[in-house]
């Protein structure tokens, strides 16, 4: 697995192993090998065309999201930098560490993501204002 170290979000680009063979491919990722222990894996598709996902940051929850099929872009922002990532290789997900507002955009057609998180769903664990989300970094 490799990551890209480069970017002041902290933020980076996370590779998994493929496999490809005359049936296909195969990406997979092992806990032991990631920044956190998975807590929740959950997808996201059918967006209409237009629409937005995300919208939120986490207070304590880190999560990486792979496009299994299809692509998006990835719109960060740590309250003092942002940077927009676009995702369309079911090999390379995003680690969004908390305290980072993110939004998915752009979907094309048919697109598949999967997210894998390290906590279970709360909540009480989002920040759904950007307002509120500039305003804490702010102070």
């Amino acid at each position: 697995m490799s990551k890209k170290n480069n970017s002041p979000l902290q933020c980076q680009l996370i590779t998994v192993p493929l496999i490809t063979d005359p049936r296909g491919s195969l990406c997979f990722a092992e806990s032991a090998k990631l920044p956190f222990p998975i807590e929740r894996v959950f997808w996201i598709y059918g967006v209409p065309e237009g629409k937005t996902r995300g919208g939120h940051a986490h207070t304590s929850c880190a999560e990486i999201v792979f496009p299994v099929s299809g692509s998006f872009d990835m719109w960060v922002d740590d309250g003092k930098n942002e940077n927009t990532y676009h995702l369309d290789s079911p090999q390379v997900g995003i680690l969004i560490p908390p305290n980072v507002w993110c939004e998915l955009r752009n979907f094309s057609p048919n697109t598949i993501c999967v997210v894998l998180a390290s906590e279970a769903y709360n909540s009480e664990g989002y920040i759904n204002e950007y307002t509120s989300f500039k305003n804490a970094k702010d102070s």
